[in-house]
């Protein structure tokens, strides 16, 4: 709960101006305790609300782009709410007027709970149990995609630039690579056609999740070795089901223009 905590906060800072107010309440409603936090930041527009807790939605994208956000804690923290059997919930008046996070979660009763996924963790959350390489330069992004994976059931390693990803895929041996493309030292594409050339990466599965989503994009990696093509921003569930089904194309490497999860949302 603190990672939940702490992400909802380090949202309301990241979308506030310097001295801007930040306030958390908590309070018992019936069988409950309802905890908020309120910002007077830059708000949310209204047709970004229902899909808010989506993985790399973004309420001011130049504005999260100039803080180099990707959007992913808000998921993370839907996730972990909801395996304590919790709800999460935004809310905001519209640009310029603040936003508000509110969650609920069940109060502790004398027997022990099991904190088991709610309905809708569980259908957005298969197992998969692979050992994944997470490559991204930005730090922030890579660990909270990370935690999201090993919720999963995945065994989970991450590296920030080109060079760094084959260092630790030679020892780490992924069976998945989900790699940026726009690396310091050698970028994604340099990267995939490095780990192909390794007898062990040639039956891995590349995935390369980035923001560059043009043809042409789409071309170059294919000519790298990748498997698939994710644009961001790309629904959650869609990223889990191509994980789940890892094992049933592993003995083929299937095509980045065929697959389904290649269309941008």
């Amino acid at each position: 709960m603190s990672q939940a905590f702490s992400d909802l906060l380090n949202n309301s800072c990241k979308y506030s101006e310097p001295g801007g107010r930040i306030s958390v309440t908590a309070e018992v409603q019936g069988s409950e305790v309802v905890v908020a936090v309120n910002d007077a930041g830059i708000g949310i527009d209204a047709d970004v609300l229902p899909t808010i807790f989506q993985m790399f939605t973004q309420s001011d994208r130049s504005m999260a782009r100039s803080h180099g956000g990707l959007g992913i804690g808000l998921t993370l923290v839907r996730r972990l709410v909801e395996l304590h059997k919790g709800s999460v919930h935004a809310f905001s008046d519209g640009p310029g007027r603040g936003s508000k996070f509110v969650v609920r979660l069940p109060i502790m009763v004398d027997e022990p709970l099991v904190p088991t996924p709610g309905p809708a963790a569980r259908a957005t959350a298969p197992v998969t149990g692979h050992r994944i390489l997470v490559v991204d330069d930005n730090k922030d992004s890579a660990a909270s995609l990370a935690i999201l994976l090993e919720l999963s059931g995945n065994e989970i390693h991450t590296a920030h630039d080109g060079l760094e990803a084959l260092e630790a895929a030679e020892t780490f041996r992924p069976d998945i690579v989900v790699l940026d493309l726009g690396l310091p030292k050698l970028n994604g594409y340099e990267a995939a056609r490095q780990l192909r050339q390794k007898p062990w990466g040639k039956t891995i599965m590349l995935v390369a999740l980035t923001g560059w989503g043009q043809d042409e994009d789409r071309r170059k990696s294919s000519e790298a070795g990748f498997d698939q093509h994710l644009v961001k921003p790309v629904d959650h569930a869609a990223l889990q089901k191509l994980l789940s089904d890892y094992p049933a194309t592993r003995s083929g490497r299937s095509s980045v223009a065929e697959n389904p999860f290649n269309e941008g949302r």
